[in-house]
């Protein structure tokens, strides 16, 4: 029998508006729902405020598709397979997005902040660099921190002096309030408990942080099997308000103990998907907008290519894909 939270990928990425802000989590390569990501290009989202503390090759395309007004994050790359992401880069150069930049502990402190439910949380982190330079406020430039938007803070941060132990100067993070929280994981119970195996990085923040929470699954499993383990499960199905099912949803990236991340296929985007605008529309024509449902990707992506990703169940990691040779 079908959850009654159980949703299609095309049902998920309506749920996101234009406008909203999103929080993708996931981390650059792993546990990123790629299957909602590809669907909200074709469903032309527009205007939305990206937030996050690990972004990777999800927000490259979301990017590059021109589905972002707004970027407050620390980096877009794909980490061995490419760097910086190239639509990121040129965005920013372009000034086609307000690219909003935070350390990456900052990235962590801000949906830690939004988790907690608390409007800020304190550091030491960044202290004499130019991520704290007033003149490096872009929201502030564009005049966007007049209060009007609940989900941008009125002060990129604060610096206040430390009155309990006198330890000097301290940084005030504002939270990252999120609409919506997209994320991908390898079980899902039929009601929405959450599992996470291996790392989570700030996955159980970013969750926590928006107003709404989608999670696409490798599996959705009755809600019994996941209650035999209760310690396992990072977030009660009363805070997830949509589920997904999708087997090999997060790739091209990848999934641990279900799949390595597809290193040539990372590679090609960077090389000869996304170097230019119009090789990525080229990309994007290819592999999203002529692909109407997750069966045609995966078909187009091949099943030799699929099971040779595949995990090895004990090793958690794919004996299949050759690594450390050019």
């Amino acid at each position: 029998m079908k959850s009654k939270k159980q949703i299609s990928i095309q049902e998920a990425a309506a749920e996101i508006k234009n406008g909203d802000a999103v929080i993708v989590a996931g981390f650059v390569l792993w546990r990123k729902p790629m299957a909602i990501v590809y669907e909200m290009v074709r469903q032309q989202k527009r205007d939305l405020q990206l937030l996050g503390a690990n972004p990777g090759v999800d927000c490259d395309i979301l990017i590059g598709a021109g589905c972002v007004k707004i970027y407050e994050s620390n980096y877009v790359g794909h980490e061995l397979f490419g760097k910086i992401g190239n639509n990121f880069a040129r965005a920013v150069m372009a000034g086609t997005i307000i690219c909003e930049d935070y350390g990456h502990y900052h990235g962590v402190l801000r949906l830690e902040a939004a988790a907690m439910g608390v409007p800020f949380l304190p550091s030491f982190s960044c202290l004499g660099t130019d991520l704290l330079n007033p003149e490096y406020d872009m929201l502030g430039q564009a005049g966007l921190r007049d209060g009007s938007n609940p989900r941008i803070p009125r002060e990129k941060f604060k610096i206040v002096t430390d009155s309990f132990y006198g330890d000097g100067n301290v940084v005030l993070v504002p939270a990252a309030r999120a609409d919506v929280c997209i994320a991908h994981v390898q079980q899902v119970g039929d009601r929405g408990t959450v599992r996470i195996d291996g790392q989570r990085f700030a996955d159980i923040e970013a969750m926590k942080a928006a107003g709404k929470v989608i999670v696409m699954a490798e599996e959705i499993v009755p809600e019994e099997v996941l209650r035999q383990d209760p310690a396992a499960n990072v977030l009660a199905g009363f805070r997830v308000d949509a589920i997904v099912e999708c087997p090999f949803g997060g790739h091209p990236g990848g999934v641990y103990g279900c799949y390595d991340a597809d290193g040539a296929f990372l590679s090609n985007y960077n090389d000869n998907g996304s170097r230019t605008q119009e090789d990525f529309d080229k990309f994007a024509q290819e592999w999203i907008y002529d692909i109407k449902s997750h069966d045609e990707y995966l078909d187009k992506v091949g099943a030799s290519k699929l099971m040779n990703l595949r995990a090895n169940s004990s090793l958690k990691w794919s004996t299949r894909v050759k690594r450390g040779v050019r």
